[in-house]
């Protein structure tokens, strides 16, 4: 782990202090992780999962079948 400093509007930490304990975190900067993983990890699978597709279709260039092709994206997708 790696401590972060920021700067946020008063009212989006207090809107995060009510937040917190009805999804069931023990408080608001926990939260605030989770949101942040979230999103990086909604954006990672948008902007960076391009070389995913361009080795599905260089795999399937080459006469690989697609069936193999969809079970190992899947795999892959499982452990992610």
């Amino acid at each position: 782990m790696t401590t972060v400093t920021l700067r946020m509007p008063a009212d989006v930490v207090a809107s995060l202090k009510a937040i917190a304990p009805l999804k069931g975190f023990q408080g608001y900067q926990t939260l605030l992780k989770a949101y942040v993983s979230e999103g990086l990890r909604r954006d990672e699978a948008q902007y960076l999962d391009d070389g995913v597709q361009r080795l599905v279709e260089a795999l399937k260039a080459r006469g690989v079948a697609p069936e193999l092709i969809e079970r190992a994206v899947h795999d892959m997708n499982q452990t992610h």
